[in-house]
């Protein structure tokens, strides 16, 4: 069983059922070392395009790169990360500029942000109205995105028991992943 600590300081038992992928999902959560990327940063900058056309709000330039630099790899990037590596390649953007661009990419639904690493990640569900449920490999750093209907579920009767009512939903998994456990 997977524990959850809710912030009242409870945890909540979820039976292992609630996250056990399909076989031939293990391999998109988790991608092999050396799983070239750029398709996966391609689909994305599509898609992104796509969400904002949908709602008629603009994808700047700064916004754009933004989502590129943290659509290079499956890793969380935090924002100071994101700023050097846009201002490596000779731009002079400040920092509030690239925090502004990750507000509007998370207010758009096309990036997270993991609060347990301060970090962002590229959403793999872009337009779609979902919880954030992540699971985190602390070993290699490779986030899997998932979408549990059963722990969005548990969570919300857990949370609305207590009296309390949920404006959103944000699961952060700690563990290995399974090319880090050898699997």
């Amino acid at each position: 069983m997977l524990c959850y600590n809710i912030y009242s300081g409870d945890t909540i038992a979820l039976p292992m059922r609630f996250f056990m992928p399909r076989a031939s999902a293990v391999s998109a959560d988790f991608p092999q070392r050396g799983h070239d990327h750029s398709a996966c940063g391609s689909h994305a900058l599509l898609e992104a395009e796509a969400v904002c056309r949908s709602r008629q709000v603009k994808l700047t330039d700064l916004r754009r790169k933004v989502l590129e630099t943290i659509w290079e790899d499956h890793a969380p990037m935090g924002a100071y990360d994101i700023l050097a590596k846009l201002n490596a390649e000779g731009e002079r953007n400040a920092p509030m500029a690239v925090y502004r661009a990750l507000d509007f990419l998370i207010e758009n639904g096309l990036v997270h942000r993991l609060s347990s690493l301060n970090a962002y990640i590229g959403c793999r569900h872009p337009g779609r109205s979902h919880s954030g449920q992540f699971l985190i490999c602390s070993q290699c750093n490779i986030v899997a995105e998932i979408t549990s209907e059963a722990v969005s579920k548990t969570v919300a009767r857990a949370a609305t028991s207590r009296g309390f009512k949920p404006s959103g939903e944000i699961v952060e998994v700690m563990g290995l992943c399974p090319h880090c456990r050898g699997n």
